[in-house]
């Protein structure tokens, strides 16, 4: 196989926390995203040479930048572990489709990009599978912990879950055809270490009782495509009551889209985004139209996406 001189991807938006299922659950969309080119360079290291549509926030510095750390981590593995391997200087060019601080991970889009990037580039050592500790280490530069329910999904597709850190242990689970997704984004920026410091340390046992029961709730709801029982087992009790408060209009928000005929809605991620599901294209529309509507009503511009649920995850869309 010939060697490449560059590699594009595109690596989708996702959904964290997905409701009851705080740090365990996320699932990908098909849309916005971001997408990362990796160059192959004379010159060793890996460089940013290139932002946009960042609004110049982004560092150019890799050891500050997400995609610049997991290329960085990834090629030190790949130089520890296969020697034999040739591993070239990386130019990375970075397109932001999504916007800093929605909750939709950004920082998850940009590094999960990048990396499978240069993996392509370098001709796949590694599995898909295999390159989620590299990704992750970008997340420990985002946003202080190593965690991968955004970057696993947006890497994997579907919806995946998180049973375990140390050690690392994620299942894919599928990625039901008959849910669609409704994402509103008020043009606010929340940042997740912000979105943390509301979280209490301690729950009673009644609320923890009654998260587990919905978590479970919802992996099955996942695995019968049943976007009813998805939608009752999003209800959590722990979580999104403290981070509601950093929405402006969440309840509004949250109210229009279950009016307009939504199974359920929660935040995404650390928010400010706010997701519903439903059952069909038209319906997400609709919801969509609501949610907007309400923010609208308080003077809150928002922008809308609608999805079914991305089975594919990050995908290679150029090679040269």
């Amino acid at each position: 196989m010939r060697s490449l001189s560059s590699a594009k991807v595109f690596a989708p938006a996702t959904v964290a926390n997905v409701g009851s299922a705080f740090d365990v659950l996320g699932f990908a969309l098909d849309s916005p995203g971001d997408t990362v080119e990796a160059v192959r360079s004379a010159s060793p290291g890996v460089r940013i040479v290139d932002v946009r549509g960042d609004h110049g926030v982004l560092s150019h510095d890799p050891a500050r930048n997400t995609a610049g750390v997991s290329v960085q981590a990834l090629l030190a593995h790949l130089s520890a572990t296969q020697p034999q391997l040739s591993t070239p200087g990386i130019d990375l060019v970075i397109e932001k489709g999504l916007p800093i601080g929605s909750g939709l991970g950004s920082s998850s889009a940009s590094t999960v990009a990048a990396v499978v990037a240069a993996n392509e580039l370098l001709g796949s050592p590694l599995s898909r599978a295999d390159l989620l500790p590299f990704a992750m280490e970008g997340e420990r530069v985002a946003c202080g912990s190593a965690h991968a329910d955004n970057v696993a999904p947006s890497l994997l597709g579907g919806f995946v879950l998180i049973r375990s850190y140390t050690p690392l242990d994620v299942v894919s689970l599928p990625a039901p055809r008959s849910v669609w997704v409704s994402v509103v984004t008020p043009h606010l920026e929340l940042r997740t270490q912000d979105a943390r410091k509301v979280l209490k340390r301690t729950v009673s046992l009644e609320s923890a009782i009654s998260q587990w029961g919905n978590v479970a709730a919802l992996v099955a709801g996942i695995y019968r495509n049943d976007v009813a029982l998805m939608g009752r087992a999003l209800e959590d009790r722990i979580i999104e009551p403290e981070r509601a408060q950093l929405i402006p209009g969440f309840a509004e928000v949250k109210a229009a889209a279950l009016e307009a005929g939504a199974n359920g809605c929660s935040i995404s991620g650390s928010g400010p985004s706010l997701f519903a599901l439903s059952a069909s294209r038209d319906a997400a529309k609709a919801i969509g139209a609501a949610m907007q509507a309400a923010f609208s009503g308080l003077s809150l511009v928002s922008t809308v996406h609608t999805s079914q649920v991305n089975p594919e995850g990050a995908k290679v869309i150029g090679r040269a």
